[in-house]
Formats: C-alpha cells, structure tokens, sequence
C-alpha cells in the first residue's frame, strides 16, 4: 500500500513539474521526423498481463521491419532526437503515466515483449511477474550501456537471450525477494545519479 501510495504521489508530481519539458519534446520529435510522438508497444506485467508501455518515439516509424526488437549500438534506425532522448533516458518519461493508471510502479523488474517472457524459466517468470514491472531497477543500473554491449556481439539476439537476460533476471528475482520502500528511493536515487555518467 505504502509502495503504491508513493508511486502515485511521485508520478503526479512529475508529470506536472515535468509537463513543459514533455511538451517540448513531443514537439522537436514532431519536427525531426514523420509519425507519432509516442511509441506503444505490448509489454507482460504483473500476473503474466499484458499492458501498452509508453515512450517518446526515438526510432523510425518502420523501424521494425528493418531490424530486431533489440538496440543495438549506434542503430540506423534511431533518429536524430532519438539518438539524445535515449542518452538522456528522457524517453521513458512517459512511463510516468503508466505508473499512475496502474500498469508500473517506479521501481520493479523491467517489463519485457512476449516473446521474451517466453523464455523466462518457470521459476524466475513466476517471482518476476509476482509485482508490478518498474521503469527502473537493478538491472537497469547494471546494464544501462546493454546497447553497446550487443555492438560487440557476434550475434546479439543470441548474446541478450542467452547471456544478459539471464543477469537481468537475476537481478529482477533478487530485487523482488529484498524489496522495500527505503531501497526503492534509493534505487530511484542512484538512477537519477547514473544519468550524469
């Protein structure tokens, strides 16, 4: 209850406060490039659901004809307000109001597409899935540069399935099991640090 009254309160708060900011960047992606501002894509939650995630668009509109669902280092098919919003991680602010009606929370594992969670094992899907999916966590800390490690990758489908999901989901499981409101703030703090580098 506690966890859910403080992602509604810091969620409202930074729409708000951050309202002229979104503006602003719904407005530059308009004028950099054709198609919507935002990108929705199915995502699993909690209890195995799925929800629509949101982001600021940073990737052509048929971005997913010409490539993987992945990123992977400098790709193509990021535009050129994408290629900032990613650095800065400013895309995924709209998840702010996938906090607020409900499908995230702040911190929780990082929700993945379908085809993914597929392959989760059955034990580590089930502690995962057991808690809303966040839009930061443990494992977004560890491997905020995951791009770039797939750029060095023979085959980097291969390299994120067997290799860094593996960790991820670790990680995610570890999170769950030693989850509090105090290690939520100071996730969300470290997060806010880890932008600067």
């Amino acid at each position: 209850m506690a966890k859910r009254l403080f992602d509604l309160l810091c969620a409202g708060l930074g729409l708000w406060v951050l309202s002229p900011l979104l503006l602003l960047v719904a407005l530059w992606i308009k004028l950099d490039s054709p198609g919507p501002v935002m990108f929705r894509q199915e995502r699993v939650g909690r209890g195995g659901r799925p929800f629509f995630i949101h982001k600021f668009r940073t990737m052509r509109v048929d971005a997913p004809s010409l490539g993987p669902q992945i990123t992977v280092g400098a790709d193509a098919r990021i535009t050129r307000s994408g290629r900032w919003l990613r650095a800065s991680k400013i895309d995924e602010l709209p998840q702010l109001w996938d906090v607020l009606r409900g499908a995230m929370s702040l911190v929780g594992p990082r929700p993945e597409v379908p085809r993914y969670v597929a392959l989760y094992p059955a034990e580590l899907r089930e502690i995962v899935l057991s808690v809303r999916p966040g839009i930061t966590d443990p494992a977004s800390l560890s491997f905020r540069h995951e791009s770039d490690l797939l750029a060095k990758a023979a085959d980097p489908e291969r390299e994120y399935v067997e290799v860094i999901m593996p960790m991820k989901l670790k990680l995610a499981a570890d999170y769950v099991r030693n989850a509090s409101l105090g290690g939520d703030i100071r996730l969300i703090l470290a997060t806010l640090g880890a932008l600067k580098t």
